[in-house]
């Protein structure tokens, strides 16, 4: 039964947002590390275009889903049923440029044809980087850097986008930059996107369709009705956010600033 309040709408399942036509299911995928089990029996449906983000404690599974569909955990895919687009692109929280490579060569990194670096300068003149053609890797901010990444992941035009916590070593005002800049490109690429965060706001200002991941299914599943750019002083984005921070077992009454504060005050 689906529940509602003001911009929040959780579902039973893992039926694709608005509707969209699935271009990711799993069924009953299980995946164990020695004695212990970290997927067990998750089920999954990601719509075309749809951007969804995962939420989890640390160790709930949330990369090892990842993984899987990247088809990086052959050990995974044999214990349950995968469908995913082959036609992929990985996004890591390290950009994993090679050093050695200037970037239009990173970004063009495994393409061929003569339209190669056309589409790769395209990709960077996308997300801000025209002209850094020749730059080498070390030459970049961290943030540019993670710039480059996406450019390389979506100068393949993927059917589906896979971002392993893609913002996390940046400071709070690039990762600002980059939420919208993803959201600009996703919407105009359109890939699917399965988007692993600790970080919940990060997932409300992004996300069609946020799902929590627990004792190894997904044990909460909200559909994001807040019309955009999301605004984080709206209150509806704050029921969200105390809701979600709830599910994940953290009190949304704790000022966690002040208790910083306070404990960086005692050191």
């Amino acid at each position: 039964m689906a529940t509602h309040a003001r911009g929040l709408t959780e579902r039973a399942g893992t039926q694709t947002a608005r509707g969209a036509e699935s271009v990711v299911r799993v069924h009953d995928l299980v995946r164990r590390f020695g004695d212990r089990q970290i997927l067990a029996g998750l089920d999954l449906s990601i719509g075309g275009g749809e951007f969804v983000a995962l939420l989890g404690r640390s160790g709930s599974g949330k990369s090892t889903l990842l993984r899987a569909l990247a088809g990086l955990d052959y050990d995974v895919a044999g214990s349950g049923e995968i469908d995913a687009p082959s036609r992929l692109s990985v996004v890591f929280q390290d950009s994993r440029l090679l050093p050695w490579q200037r970037v239009l060569d990173n970004v063009v990194l495994g393409l061929s044809g003569p339209d190669a670096l056309a589409h790769g300068r395209e990709s960077l003149a996308e997300v801000g980087l025209a002209g850094r053609e020749r730059a080498w890797p070390n030459q970049l901010s961290g943030g540019e850097q993670q710039r480059v990444a996406l450019a390389r992941s979506l100068v393949r035009e993927p059917e589906l986008l896979l971002a392993d916590e893609p913002f996390g070593s940046l400071d709070a005002l690039t990762r600002i930059r980059m939420h919208g800049l993803l959201r600009q490109l996703c919407d105009r690429h359109k890939p699917a996107v399965l988007l692993v965060t600790h970080d919940v706001d990060e997932a409300i200002v992004l996300a069609d369709r946020i799902l929590i991941i627990d004792a190894g299914r997904i044990g909460v599943e909200v559909e994001v009705d807040l019309d955009s750019p999301r605004d984080p002083t709206d209150p509806r984005f704050a029921e969200l956010r105390r809701y979600l921070l709830s599910r994940l077992g953290i009190d949304p009454c704790v000022d966690f600033r002040t208790v910083e504060q306070s404990v960086g005050a005692s050191r």
